[in-house]
């Protein structure tokens, strides 16, 4: 039994050997759950060097950006613009416009004091009143002076009244006519002072000269309005007006450029006050100058459409292009650069970048732009994409731009 018991050994070496093949399977195990780790984040691209590629942004451009010839900044003019003032020297008391109000041509737009004036026209009506009842009396005596002296006449032609007699009547009779013509004369003369009452008045009635809207108040009631304004705190103008209708770009464009214009050559407009709108423009004028400073000449551009937004002194960007524009020419397009896209078979991706990672995306594109493609589907404003993408290029690569 002894015996027995003496050979009931554990085997120490078998032990060892039984732990040591564990570890062994758990690390060759490990080792290939990593290398097959590794193996499809290599394949995803995760471990891959960064590419170095370029990249743009998605765009909104208008199709007439491709037929541009020529761009030039300028500002928006009215050609015909006033500051409406008084002939006359006065205190302001009754201002019927404010900024923006619309005005006929003719309107009473301000009217200054004018008591003065009211009575001198007063008085001038009264002198003309006068002068006109002197008439009356003047023909009354003229008309008793005739018939005395044609009655006399025929009396010396009978001989039974003296020549003296005679003279006296005729003289009577061309002294009633001198008093006719100067009461006439004076009827004039009081009819002209009654004209410059008038006119002094409507001095006093400050009108516009022609349609057009306020563009700013210069005067307040109470002021004092002067033809010069050189008293202190008089005001020259009342208010400034600009006939809408008359709006106009003014722009400089490069003496080196002039040949790409010509008169009626169609243009786009943009102002920069509304950017999303693009105007239909035509070159108006040439100017028959140059800016020796800025070795310029002067180009105005008429609006075709006019729109009630377009303000004077606004600042405007001008294309000059080398045909109309089109009616689908008018509507914005999503673009991006032709060297973007990638062709696989009917396939049609581009590479968006997402991060740090360029990810594949199919799109749908449209007509072309010139260096630009339209994309109708798969893309927004503001995206970016990847130019020019390397073949081997696969969805999910980290690259890395030379942006800063």
């Amino acid at each position: 039994m002894a015996d027995e018991l003496s050979r009931l050994k554990i085997d120490q070496s078998v032990k060892t050997f039984t732990r040591g093949g564990k570890k062994k399977i758990i690390y060759i195990t490990a080792g290939i759950a990593l290398v097959i780790l590794l193996v499809i984040l290599y394949a995803l691209g995760i471990l891959r060097p960064a590419v170095r590629v370029d990249v743009a942004t998605v765009s909104r451009v208008y199709p007439t950006q491709t037929y541009s010839l020529l761009n030039a900044s300028g500002y928006v003019v009215a050609q015909r613009k006033a500051a409406v003032a008084s002939k006359v020297t006065g205190r302001l008391v009754s201002l019927g416009v404010e900024e923006g109000n619309p005005v006929k041509k003719g309107q009473i737009i301000a009217t200054l004091e004018d008591d003065d004036v009211l009575a001198a026209r007063r008085q001038a009506a009264a002198n003309l009143a006068v002068a006109k009842a002197q008439i009356e009396q003047a023909q009354a005596d003229l008309h008793e002076a005739a018939l005395n002296y044609n009655r006399k006449k025929q009396l010396l032609a009978r001989q039974v009244l003296s020549q003296s007699e005679f003279d006296q009547a005729e003289a009577r009779y061309k002294d009633t006519t001198a008093r006719v013509a100067s009461a006439h004369a004076a009827v004039a003369a009081a009819q002209a002072i009654l004209d410059g009452a008038e006119v002094a008045l409507e001095y006093t009635r400050i009108r516009a000269p022609f349609d057009a809207v306020v563009l700013t108040k210069n005067a307040d009631i109470g002021d004092i309005v002067t033809p010069i304004g050189a008293a202190a705190d008089a005001k020259a103008a009342v208010v400034t007006i600009a006939d809408m209708s008359s709006l106009l770009i003014e722009a400089d464009v490069s003496e080196s450029n002039l040949s790409l214009v010509k008169l009626d050559q169609p243009c786009e407009i943009q102002l920069d006050a509304l950017p999303d709108d693009r105007f239909r423009g035509a070159v108006h004028m040439i100017v028959p100058t140059a800016d020796r400073t800025k070795a310029s000449i002067l180009v105005k551009v008429k609006f075709i459409d006019q729109d009630p937004r377009v303000l004077p002194e606004m600042s405007a960007k001008v294309s000059f292009l080398s045909h109309p524009i089109g009616p689908d020419d008018r509507k914005p397009r999503t673009a991006i650069p032709r060297n973007a896209i990638r062709h696989q078979g009917e396939k049609v991706s581009v590479f968006r970048m997402e991060e740090n990672r360029a990810v594949e995306i199919p799109i749908r594109t449209g007509m072309i732009l010139g260096d630009l493609v339209e994309v109708t589907h798969g893309l927004s404003i503001g995206d970016r994409v990847v130019t020019n993408p390397p073949e081997n290029l696969k969805s999910g690569t980290c690259i890395k731009t030379d942006e800063k």
